[in-house]
């Protein structure tokens, strides 16, 4: 059987710069989003800036969205991939079969819109939820999007599930992200 590397609808596509996932090792996506970067690769890396206790201190750090996922864009002919799975801190593509899976460029759009708006300011109301309630996000990149609450984790955070990339996420957040939903 012979394949044609001249047909011109795979050609087309195969030149149009598309998301995929890169999966990371253990704690390690900072690293391998830097190495990326500085490879001339265009990453995206959702980050969550979450409260932790620090020296019994209340301090601001940023986690990723995905722990150990983050996002690449290439193109299948102008792309070099040959360095991707040599690069500190990256494990894989993620695949089904042989052939990376891409993402839909609205999901990025949407996660980077998020991201974008984090920084605004919003009021703090610290509500107690029940478990299975519907709940709206109030700050951070998921703001406006609905989640089901989980369970407090003390007095001021929650965790949270949210449906992203098909499959229910765990989230803690601070309670005061939070609202009732309606």
């Amino acid at each position: 059987m012979h394949e044609s590397n001249d047909a011109p609808s795979d050609v087309s596509t195969d030149a149009i710069p598309r998301w995929y996932i890169i999966q990371c090792k253990g704690g390690e996506s900072f690293r391998a989003a830097e190495h990326l970067d500085n490879q001339g690769y265009e990453v995206f890396h959702p980050v969550l800036e979450v409260q932790k206790k620090r020296r019994d201190k209340l301090v601001w750090v940023a986690e990723p969205l995905f722990p150990y996922y983050l996002f690449i864009r290439l193109d299948r002919l102008a792309s070099n991939w040959r360095p991707i799975r040599s690069t500190r801190g990256v494990l894989k593509l993620v695949s089904f079969g042989h052939e990376p899976l891409a993402v839909d460029d609205a999901l990025v759009q949407l996660l980077r819109d998020q991201a974008a708006r984090s920084g605004d300011d919003a009021p703090q109301v610290n509500v107690y939820f029940r478990a299975g309630e519907t709940v709206e996000i109030t700050e951070g990149p998921f703001r406006d999007l609905k989640a089901v609450f989980e369970s407090h984790k003390g007095e001021e955070r929650a965790i949270v599930l949210l449906t992203m990339l098909h499959k229910q996420q765990r989230l803690e957040m601070p309670v005061g992200q939070l609202r009732r939903d309606g």
